[in-house]
């Protein structure tokens, strides 16, 4: 997987391991790269494996939501589509246009429990939850806490995922505690958010935000 920032001029590398799909094993590469070293890197790795298939594109993201695994293999899910929703202190708020789970390994060796009804039937219940309704999520703004807390403490970048509110707290633990990192999961809140602007007569625009994070 490939990371950069908005403005392109760092790009970073995470590794996921493919060939024990029971284990979750993913290693972020501590060089920072430039755009043209990164596509030379992967021009290389695609050379390197050409006689396999090479690289193949599969879809660009917006954050890793976290990693499922049920009976068999780990699946990783991603935001593939978001829109912008409001803003809070200058800092974006996204909610989710689409998102996609990857397997991350097609191995034939799985185990047959993989294809079992319950591996099945345990997907279709995860179907159900609709991350395009009622989730959003911000990359510079802590949305799980309060206004006062964040403008208190100065709490923006650096996201807390030890929260109630953060709902794919679980699904993301695993990939933090190895990297000791957020920058490639987001955070998710469950809940309502809708910002409107009203005309203050005398004080030009005036912005009202009403936010509300369920537990649930």
């Amino acid at each position: 997987m490939i990371g950069r920032d908005k403005n392109r001029t760092l790009w970073m590398v995470l590794k996921i391991d493919r060939l024990d799909p029971s284990e979750l094993t993913v290693i972020e590469d501590s060089t920072a790269y430039s755009e043209i070293e990164c596509f030379d890197l992967l021009r290389r790795i695609h050379e390197g494996n050409r006689s396999s298939g090479g690289l193949k594109f599969v879809t660009a993201c917006y954050g890793i939501v976290g990693f499922i695994k049920f009976l068999g293999s780990y699946s990783m899910m991603l935001i593939t589509k978001r829109k912008k929703i409001g803003a809070i202190c200058g800092h974006t708020v996204y909610a989710i246009s689409k998102s996609e789970m990857i397997p991350i390994s097609k191995s034939p060796n799985q185990s047959n429990m993989a294809y079992s009804k319950n591996e099945k039937r345990y997907k279709k219940l995860l179907s159900t939850v609709d991350l395009t309704k009622d989730f959003f999520f911000s990359y510079t703004y802590n949305v799980m806490h309060s206004l006062q807390r964040n403008l208190c403490r100065n709490e923006t970048g650096e996201v807390h995922y030890e929260t109630m509110f953060v709902w794919n707290e679980f699904l993301t633990r695993g990939i933090r505690n190895t990297l000791k990192n957020t920058l490639w999961t987001v955070a998710l809140v469950y809940g309502f958010f809708k910002q409107r602007c009203r005309i203050v007569s005398g004080y030009g625009v005036a912005v009202e935000c009403y936010l509300l994070s369920c537990i649930d």
